[in-house]
């Protein structure tokens, strides 16, 4: 069992909030490079926030259907360790993808009102299939438009056996981090809209705040 909840905060266009992110205890740090994103980053920029990070925080970048080219050259400039795809991308495309450049991947699966628990697993196993680059599944809900939700969905969908091993996001907030975690012990939570003042622009007290709620859950499952 997962004792200690991993950490991702997405859309970073700042170096201060990267840095109150790192002190607040982040795991992961997450850069948007889908263009019509409010919280996009050109290469250029993204390199700059990413230098000096430490060890033991994981540089992600999402993108939303991008080309083999496009992320190629985003790679050229930024050192980013994961990729996580938010877009219409088929598995054969993510593989291809994630092989160019070879890094690892996490799929986006959003969820729908009519999804079931044997979607999720099917799905995952089908993403496993089809890449040894595959490194899990990020669960979000379904809205009519790419990137976050910032929507909560239906925590009892996702099956036991699969809740630890995925990434629980959509919706998140410091006033339900830690009874999410309670109820699904996600392997990690991953939160952008919720920690903001503005688009883009993140809040530090927020963050310090939410990573602080999802310990809480964490502690009381030690406890436990």
């Amino acid at each position: 069992m997962n004792s200690r909840t991993k950490i991702k905060i997405c859309g970073f266009t700042r170096a201060e909030d990267v840095q109150d992110a790192i002190a607040a205890g982040v795991d992961a740090l997450g850069l948007v490079f889908y263009p019509a994103s409010p919280r996009y980053v050109n290469p250029a920029a993204a390199a700059q926030l990413l230098v000096g990070l430490p060890p033991f925080v994981m540089s992600v970048g999402l993108f939303v259907n991008a080309s083999v080219a496009e992320l190629t050259a985003v790679l050229a400039q930024v050192p980013l360790q994961m990729l996580q795809f938010h877009g219409d991308e088929t598995l054969e495309h993510c593989h291809q993808l994630a092989s160019a450049v070879n890094r690892p991947f996490m799929r986006v699966f959003r969820v729908k009102a009519d999804t079931s628990s044997a979607d999720l697993l099917e799905y995952e196993a089908q993403c496993r299939a089809h890449s040894p680059l595959f490194s899990g599944l990020l669960l979000d809900t379904f809205v009519d438009s790419f990137g976050g939700s910032g929507k909560v969905f239906d925590w009892s969908l996702i099956p036991k056996e699969l809740a630890p091993r995925v990434v629980l996001s959509g919706g998140l907030s410091v006033q339900n981090a830690t009874d999410a975690v309670s109820r699904v012990r996600p392997f990690a939570v991953d939160i952008s809209s919720g920690v903001e003042a503005a688009k883009g622009i993140k809040d530090a007290a927020k963050m310090r705040a939410f990573i602080a709620a999802v310990r809480l859950a964490d502690n009381q499952e030690c406890v436990a």
